[in-house]
């Protein structure tokens, strides 16, 4: 110091700002270029960066201080350099209050300086796969699944159809092993023989036979049709169905196989459900179990006593086997 000017009393009396008031200006006080504080004898301790390895124990380092002469500023640090080369402004921290290492920290990742964390983004994008695969392979199953639905629906219609009864009822017959499963002879009533007075008619409407004619009259003691049918594969059991109409209410006939007449009668009832008198809605069909010879046969049905023989005639038909 010189005479006259004892300097600061106290170091917080040292005004970094004395640049600015006259007093300060008489004494020698500049702006800061760089670095410490405008007024004269203020300190200014720096470290280049780069110099302190963290986490590990630090020698002492020298510090420096630069301190100018009474009135004039302190020596100008240099400029920082450019990237990667050490700050002269930066001041390890030993150097303030104690200057002494600390311990125990982690270096700064990356060139940013700052710590990073876990890798999030590539975290969802695992997590989004995972979901994505996931949801491909129950979009697969479930395609899977319906092309097996549809192939079942595929198979049970074709048992439904199967199974549904044509307009010619055809049901399923339990064949003895020595039926044939050959198609069998199948006629309209109005090419059966008539007898006993029976004759063709064709006013009511709903036969199925060509022409909707059918066989009348048929409705007295003695009234017969007869079918000589040949064609006969073997010996077996065989189912005879025929059409016919009744006037609303239940009727049967005699059924005869080669000269035996059978100890059942062909049932004709009212299986329509028709109001009593309309014949029209009256049309239906039946069933009998029978035993042919292989070759020919001869078939008649018949009005013999005990019968209620109120009923039109409309075809006639042979399936293999016994209906059940």
């Amino acid at each position: 110091m010189t005479p006259g000017n004892n300097g600061a009393s106290t170091p917080e009396d040292d005004d970094p700002f004395g640049y600015l008031y006259a007093d300060g200006q008489a004494n020698g006080a500049q702006p800061p270029s760089g670095g410490g504080y405008g007024y004269p004898n203020s300190v200014n301790r720096v470290r280049a960066v780069g110099e302190r390895q963290y986490g590990q124990p630090q020698q002492p380092q020298q510090q420096t201080a630069q301190y100018g002469q009474y009135g004039q500023p302190p020596t100008a640090p240099q400029q920082q350099g450019g990237y990667g080369q050490p700050n002269a402004h930066y001041a390890a921290p030993e150097n303030f209050g104690g200057g002494g290492p600390s311990t125990g920290r982690q270096p700064a990742q990356g060139g940013g300086g700052r710590n990073r964390g876990p890798n999030t983004k590539g975290l969802l994008i695992g997590a989004v796969a995972v979901v994505a695969a996931v949801v491909i392979g129950i979009a697969v199953a479930m395609a899977g699944g319906d092309s097996d639905n549809k192939d079942d629906n595929k198979a049970g219609g074709q048992s439904s159809s199967s199974a549904s009864a044509p307009q010619s009822p055809s049901p399923s017959a339990s064949s003895s092993d020595d039926a044939s499963k050959a198609d069998l002879p199948a006629i309209d009533a109005k090419a059966l023989s008539l007898e006993g007075g029976t004759a063709l008619a064709s006013n009511v409407k709903g036969a199925k036979a060509a022409g909707g004619t059918y066989v009348a009259n048929f409705n007295h003691v003695g009234a017969a049709v007869t079918w000589n049918v040949s064609g006969i594969p073997e010996d077996g059991k065989y189912t005879l169905y025929v059409t016919y109409g009744v006037p609303g209410k239940d009727g049967n006939a005699t059924l005869t196989i080669n000269g035996t007449a059978q100890d059942r009668p062909l049932s004709m009832k009212n299986f329509a459900h028709a109001p009593e008198g309309d014949y029209e809605k009256g049309w239906t069909n039946t069933w009998g179990n029978i035993t042919l010879n292989k070759g020919t046969n001869t078939i008649k049905i018949s009005c013999e006593q005990g019968n209620a023989c109120d009923a039109n005639l409309d075809q006639v038909w042979l399936e293999a086997g016994w209906k059940n």
